[in-house]
Order: structure tokens, then C-alpha cells, then sequence
């Protein structure tokens, strides 16, 4: 049975401040209210601000993250066109499984677990073939590791300027520098529950310009219904200029308490959100290191802030962890790597617990983790 005294220190959904919470569990509120149409239009405007742009268009859609990637698939790609897919774990595989499922030819750069995909291999690919799209996942949340998506970005640029760069940002957004405009990313897809700092149920995709002229160029129209972006447009224009529009019920309590968190972060500065995930993460490392333990990314250039993922120790079973963790009032995740699922455990360390200095759930979970070792009969090679 849930405990209040538990805390939720997964890889997504992450614990919320309690005035997310509070907002979340207003009464009934219909998407024609004044307050909802402010709150709407405001979280509009402020994403544009959390992914460094002024000119991406923002969509956000009653759904999960993964509704992003088929909002990116059935808006953009066409029966046949390439794809080139960079996977950095389990979600840039899929993320390509998407797009085959929408008629793309998809070819994948893998890694091994723990690295990135080889800087050289995608340019090499894309000398060899004309792509429609390159995506990549900016943190995978299976592995922990970081993609560097702004030398990925200089690579497409020079070598293929017509490739439109997706890059999936579900765990990374907030959590990871990314700057829209600046680095020249077409599509960047999110999602509510993690970094942003509020509950599952709102996917957001940020989309350029150019991007959007992909969609009004098409020569076949899109299959879809409530993916079109061409259906979503107005509704989204409508409500940044503080307008009601209608195509399909939002999450009305999602979408207002996600524009809490957005405004709360755009409030701190971005850099400065930045710079309180990179301490944290630095925190974990630091932790993992000192108990003798290894984490799944191979160096700390493609250690991600926003989530560490570490081999378990010889001897000690995923689900006996668990249980201890969660015993102390912290619950933490499995690994979700095919044939690899309960070797290694996963601890989320972003947004809430990150960004504000007063919360002390980072320094409890890294003393619970010591404790449910030492009570596991981990002997660790370094002292706890």
C-alpha cells in the first residue's frame, strides 16, 4: 500500500512540489475557463523559453512521451522515406521501430551498452544516403548515458542540411542543456512527468519552422486524425494568443499544473536549472564511486544528470534491493534492457528533487542505498 512518507525516486514519473499537486486536484474545470485559457496560453509561451527558441512551434497533446514519437512519424515521414536512427539504448531502438511502423526505411547506429554511437559512423551514413530524418534520443533512459546532440547537429548540418534532426528529449528536457534555435534541431519531443516537474499525461513536441513546411509539402496527407499537427495548429495559436479553441479535450489539470512547473523553472533561469541537475548528478557519481559500485555509462562524458543506472553488485539480487529501498521509504527502478533487465538498478535524480536546494531527497536515497547494501552483505572494495 502507497505510503505519503514514500518517495518516488525513479527514472519518471518523479515526485511534484505540492503546489503542483494541489492544482492537479482542483475541482472540474472546462477548457473555456479564463483561468485555464491564461494558464494554457502562459505554458505555451514559457516551453519556448525552457528549449531555447523563439521560433519552434509548440504542441501539446493529451498523451504520453511516446505519443510524440508517432505525432513526429506520421506528420513527417512518407511510405519510404529513410531514416537514420542513433541508439544509445532501448528507446532509440524503438523509437526507429516507430517509424518502420509508419512505412520508413530505417537504418540504426547502434552503441554498446553504457557509449554513444560512433560520431563518424553518422557521417559516413549520411554521405552514403539521402535521409528525411535523423533521430536520436538525448538521454536514454534505459542505459543513463547522454547523447551529445550539438556535435550530432554540426555533423547533420554540414554533411546533409536538408535531414531534419528529431531528437527525443523525454528524460533529458530541463535536465540536459539543449538550445532549439541555436544548435538547429527540427523536432524535440518531451514529456510531463520528468524533469518539467509534473504528473504523466501531456506529451510536448517542440517543431520548426522548417519542419512545418515538411508537413505542408507532403504529396500524400498524413494517416492520422488526432496526431495532425495541421488539426492541432489552431488550437495551439489560439491559446498562446489567450483564445479558446477546440479539436480534442486536453488534460485540463496536467496541462495547468505543468505550467507551474515550467513557470517555476523559467522563474530559477534555465541555466541555472541546468547547472542544479549537473551538481546532482555530479552528487550520484560521486556516491557511486565511493561505494565501489559501476555504473552502466562508461565514462562521465556520456554520464547523463538526469538519471544514474548501475550494475548490481556479484551477489545481490535486483528484487532484494528493491525491498530494501523501498523499506526505507525510497522507491527506486529495475533495469529494462533485454536480457540484461535485473543485473542493474536505475535511480531518478531530476527535476523536484534536483532543482530545489531545501529537499533532502537525494542525500536520503544515496544513505538509503548505502544502508541496503551493507544489509544485502555487499562488501564493497572501497569503504562506505
Amino acid at each position: 500500500m502507497y505510503s505519503q512518507n514514500e518517495i518516488c525516486m525513479i527514472p519518471g514519473p518523479v515526485e511534484c512540489d505540492k503546489d503542483i499537486l494541489q492544482i492537479m486536484s482542483t475541482k472540474t474545470t472546462s477548457f473555456v475557463d479564463p483561468l485555464f485559457i491564461a494558464s494554457f496560453g502562459e505554458l505555451l509561451k514559457n516551453l519556448k523559453t525552457v528549449f531555447g527558441t523563439t521560433t519552434a512551434q509548440p504542441f501539446v497533446i493529451a498523451g504520453s512521451g511516446t505519443l510524440g514519437w508517432d505525432q513526429t512519424a506520421v506528420n513527417l515521414l512518407e511510405e519510404g522515406d529513410n531514416v537514420l536512427c542513433l541508439s544509445i539504448g532501448l528507446f532509440g531502438n524503438e523509437i526507429g521501430n516507430c517509424m518502420e511502423a509508419y512505412g520508413a526505411n530505417v537504418e540504426k547506429i547502434t552503441s554498446q551498452i553504457g557509449d554513444t554511437y560512433s560520431i563518424e559512423k553518422v557521417e559516413a551514413a549520411l554521405k552514403a544516403k539521402k535521409y528525411k530524418i535523423v533521430t536520436v534520443t538525448h538521454v536514454d533512459t534505459s542505459t543513463g548515458v547522454v547523447a551529445d546532440v550539438q556535435s550530432l547537429c554540426k555533423v547533420v548540418h554540414r554533411v546533409s542540411p536538408t535531414t531534419l534532426i528529431v531528437v527525443d528529449s523525454v528524460t533529458a528536457a530541463a535536465a540536459e542543456r539543449l538550445y532549439f534555435d541555436r544548435w538547429g534541431v527540427d523536432v524535440v519531443i518531451a514529456a510531463s512527468q520528468k524533469a518539467l516537474g509534473s504528473a504523466p499525461g501531456v506529451s510536448i513536441v517542440m517543431v520548426s519552422q522548417r519542419a512545418l513546411e515538411t508537413v505542408n509539402n507532403r504529396k500524400t496527407p498524413p494517416h492520422a486524425y488526432y496526431l495532425s499537427w495541421k488539426r492541432w495548429l489552431p488550437v495551439m495559436i489560439a491559446y498562446e494568443s489567450k483564445k479558446p479553441a477546440y479539436f480534442a479535450t486536453p488534460s485540463i489539470q496536467i496541462v495547468m499544473s505543468l505550467n507551474q512547473s515550467v513557470k517555476h523553472l523559467v522563474e530559477i533561469g534555465m541555466e541555472q536549472v541546468f547547472s542544479r541537475h549537473e551538481k546532482t548528478g555530479t552528487k550520484f557519481a560521486k556516491a557511486i564511486k565511493d561505494f565501489g559500485l559501476v555504473p552502466l555509462p562508461i565514462s562521465e562524458k556520456v554520464r547523463s544528470n538526469a538519471l544514474s543506472a548501475i550494475w548490481l553488485p556479484q551477489g545481490i539480487t535486483l528484487s532484494d534491493l528493491i525491498s530494501k529501498m523501498l523499506s526505507r521509504g525510497i522507491l527506486i527502478s529495475g533495469g529494462i534492457l533485454v536480457d540484461h533487465s535485473t543485473e542493474y538498478f536505475r535511480i531518478g535524480h531530476m527535476g523536484f528533487s534536483a532543482i530545489n536546494p531545501e529537499v533532502d531527497y537525494v542525500e536520503r536515497t544515496i544513505a538509503a542505498l548505502k544502508d541496503s547494501l551493507v544489509e544485502a552483505g555487499y562488501s564493497p572494495k572501497t569503504s562506505l
